[in-house]
């Protein structure tokens, strides 16, 4: 629970070694003692009773107690430390390298930040010359459409319908518009940008929104039948795969 405090995500070890303290000798320092403090009780008091009881003098002093040795044990090299114990000298430590972690762990990702904004600027710049490629090939398809059928109809002899070449223009660029496509994509690219300015744990919603900028390039690569679209596609595949990937490393 300490460390998970301050941590939300990803997984973090922590190992501790425990070993004897040198004597100012340079030699290993004796065992450490650890006093029972329940038999120390039970022992002083039995010490009152045996005062009491038979009128003795009342010199109980520290080193009269402590003649006892049941009262203490000595932990050997091979004896676990009893966590209680150890907790108060671990902790400030613990605690201490815990905010160096965070502190080096916000500075990586100020950079990382910097790094995904970039990028989801050359994503946006993407997006926008598939727009304008979009503009053009939409204006391509009515000019090859509209000569095609007036080609048709003139071998056949039949007078040209202008509402229904219209009519077959507009079915023709409804099925391949992706003007819906790059409105839900531009926001998702502004959500991702909002998140990059939180200070709040945002790893696992920028990733699922990524999934969604993916699967409206997808749908924009699919539906196109532009080779220059479909190149821009490609690159704005590598570029969220990037994105993604440095998505791995925050929390």
């Amino acid at each position: 629970m300490f460390v998970s405090a301050g941590v939300s995500r990803g997984k973090v070890d922590v190992n501790i070694t425990s070993a004897p303290v040198s004597g100012s000798d340079g030699g290993t320092a004796a065992p450490p003692l650890a006093l029972d403090r329940a038999a120390a009780a039970s022992y002083i008091a039995a010490l009152h009773a045996l005062r009491d009881e038979f009128g003795l003098c009342d010199d109980i002093s520290v080193m009269t107690v402590a003649e006892n040795r049941d009262i203490f044990t000595v932990r050997g090299a091979g004896d676990a430390p009893d966590p209680e114990e150890e907790w108060i000298y671990i902790e400030p430590v613990l605690r201490g390298a815990l905010e160096a972690f965070c502190a080096e762990r916000v500075r990586e990702g100020e950079n990382l930040r910097r790094d995904i904004e970039g990028k989801l600027d050359g994503i946006g710049a993407l997006v926008d010359r598939v727009d304008a490629l979009s503009a053009a090939n939409s204006a391509a398809l009515h000019a090859k459409i509209t000569s095609r059928i007036r080609t048709l109809l003139a071998e056949s002899g039949a007078e040209p319908d202008e509402n229904r070449i219209l009519t077959e223009c507009a079915i023709q660029a409804d099925r391949l518009a992706i003007d819906e496509e790059l409105v839900r994509l531009r926001s998702h690219l502004s959500a991702l940008h909002e998140m990059t300015r939180s200070d709040a744990p945002v790893g696992r919603k920028f990733d699922f929104q990524l999934q969604e900028v993916n699967r409206e390039i997808n749908t924009i690569c699919s539906k196109c039948q532009n080779a220059d679209i479909a190149a821009v596609g490609v690159e704005l595949k590598n570029e969220t795969e990037k994105v993604r990937e440095q998505i791995q490393n925050i929390e």
